[in-house]
């Protein structure tokens, strides 16, 4: 049957940054399609515990740790104790990331430097830690939580933009490496998504709610459960054959350039 094929029954999904967002939203739908879902977040314990209690609520089987994915030691001796404690990782999304909104004549270094690693260095980190594991079983999903801004620019997210356009490349540049290997490596690119931290954002009359019910085709935010059938899609054996591609999942944003004048 084709939907047995989308089916992660079995499954061991690690997620970092899972704890709320977007995040959240695929490892749900992870999940629910089956699989142990491994949650990471950084900021605190209690965030994680909160987040657990809301996977489990849903039936879902999950499991969090705190930890650094900017780390490199962190990482490996938590991704060999999630081995372990839950078993090996067939599935890797790496979510975690920041972005700073700041003009580039105004960025520090330091700064720069912080969104670079947290957005770009933090997957080759977390997917070298894992990818071994991978290798060995002939068998294994990656999925780099890509944005628009790997393939367009604006104001004041330089750092992020270029994180994510490097992240882009390093899809590809994972999946042939490692596509003799079984493992597909992919990214999906959100759009603009009605989220917690957007909220404030969408409000009637605010210039920048407009202008992303202008810009959008679908003329409105995407709901962040929509992107569930992209994560499960690319995690899943329905995949087999895609590898080292982005998936926009935008409302059509990267379609078009506008709407016409006077539309």
């Amino acid at each position: 049957m084709i939907l047995d094929q989308f089916s992660l029954q079995g499954k061991i999904a690690l997620v970092t940054g899972a704890t709320h967002g977007l995040g959240m939203a695929m490892a749900k739908a992870l999940g629910q399609a089956g699989a142990v879902v491994v949650i990471n977040g950084h900021s605190s314990q209690e965030k994680i515990d909160t987040a657990l209690k809301e996977y489990r609520a849903q039936g879902i089987t999950a499991h969090g740790y705190r930890f650094n994915v900017t780390d490199e030691a962190a990482v490996t001796e938590y991704i060999e104790k999630i081995t372990t404690e839950v078993g090996p990782i067939d599935i890797l999304v790496n979510n975690a990331g920041i972005i700073k909104r700041i003009p580039l004549t105004e960025m520090k270094l330091s700064e720069w430097e912080e969104v670079i690693r947290t957005d770009l260095t933090s997957p080759f980190i977390v997917s070298k830690a894992v990818a071994p594991g991978m290798i060995a079983r002939k068998s294994g999903k990656i999925i780099h939580v890509c944005s628009m801004m790997s393939e367009l620019g604006r104001d004041t997210v330089a750092a992020y933009a270029a994180a994510k356009g490097g992240l882009k490349m390093l899809t590809r540049n994972m999946a042939t490496e490692w596509a003799k290997h079984n493992i597909q490596v992919n990214g999906i690119g959100p759009g603009y998504f009605a989220t917690s931290q957007t909220a404030p954002l969408r409000v009637a009359g605010n210039a920048f709610h407009e202008f992303i019910l202008n810009r959008t085709p679908a003329g409105r935010w995407g709901e962040p459960d929509e992107l569930g059938g992209a994560a499960v899609f690319l995690a899943s054996e329905a995949s087999a054959f895609v590898n080292g591609q982005i998936l926009y999942v935008d409302g059509g944003i990267l379609a078009t350039i506008g709407k016409p004048m006077g539309e």
